[in-house]
């Protein structure tokens, strides 16, 4: 694969959440350039079909890799579970795809051996079993239990979140006997590392709280270095797209990228 590492790093979502990862790229990374695509017009992807998510998943790698990426982050635990396979094969030798996945399981086989482990996520990620397949294959003994928590998303993007509504509704679903004696929890959803304090205090911090985010970015530097694909200069030049626009959406950008971005419109099919 001949990448130039001073081409972007690509990242996308189904809408927002994906910009927790793409910031934790900028802290670890911070001569990369990034491109951000924020699928807006068929979010949420949690209660999509896989076929459905795959469609645009690729239209999206073709508008990445079009524009000269020479890695791809699907941002997304849904889009990860749903199409990472496929946009592998279909990237070829064109960009190195990389999930919040497989990074996740990594450092949970590395750190969480013989332990119980909970999982909160999407419709999607939960019934696709995909953690707890990749983990069954590494053989660490690793009991995982997961939830689908699919009032989170749309409460975080709404901007319910460090409130009584949210405390509320996190403690519903954290409150469910299969997270009892964990060692930690997966953030198992990109949007989710905006209520992890919540979910700390919920907790009194005796459970260690799992965030795909920097996993995913430590993951991606570590790639980078491993393939002398690092930026060597520091001419940054970040980009943001979504297939939908509106005034609002951008002004909640500043809450999951912790600064406010200029959002373009990209429609994906004409």
């Amino acid at each position: 694969m001949n990448l130039n590492p001073r081409n972007p790093i690509g990242v996308f979502d189904s809408g927002i959440g994906g910009l927790t990862v793409a910031h934790a790229i900028r802290e670890v990374l911070p001569h990369e350039s990034i491109i951000y695509f924020g699928d807006t017009a068929h979010l949420p992807y949690g209660d999509k079909s896989a076929a459905a998510v795959q469609a645009y998943s690729i239209k999206i790698a073709d508008v990445l890799m079009g524009m000269g990426c020479k890695v791809i982050v699907i941002a997304c635990n849904s889009a990860s579970s749903a199409a990472y396979e496929l946009l592998k094969e279909y990237a070829g030798k064109r960009a190195k795809i990389i999930n919040v996945i497989d990074p996740m399981v990594a450092y949970l086989s590395e750190n969480y051996a013989h332990k119980k482990v909970g999982l909160i996520g999407t419709k999607r990620t939960v019934s696709s079993n995909v953690y707890l397949e990749k983990l069954e294959i590494l053989n660490k003994e690793i009991e995982l239990v997961s939830l689908a928590t699919p009032l989170l998303v749309p409460m975080i993007e709404e901007g319910f979140f460090n409130n009584r509504i949210s405390a509320e509704i996190i403690e519903k679903y954290l409150g469910d006997n299969i997270f009892r004696d964990i060692s930690g929890l997966v953030l198992g959803c990109t949007h989710y590392p905006l209520i992890s304090k919540q979910i700390q205090r919920y907790f009194s911090d005796k459970v260690d709280i799992l965030d795909s985010s920097e996993i995913t970015a430590n993951h991606l530097k570590k790639y980078l270095l491993n393939e002398g694909l690092i930026n060597d200069i520091e001419v940054v030049k970040d980009q943001f797209l979504v297939s939908d626009y509106t005034d609002s959406f951008e002004a909640s950008t500043k809450i999951f990228f912790k600064e406010k971005v200029k959002l373009e419109k990209h429609i994906l099919w004409e």
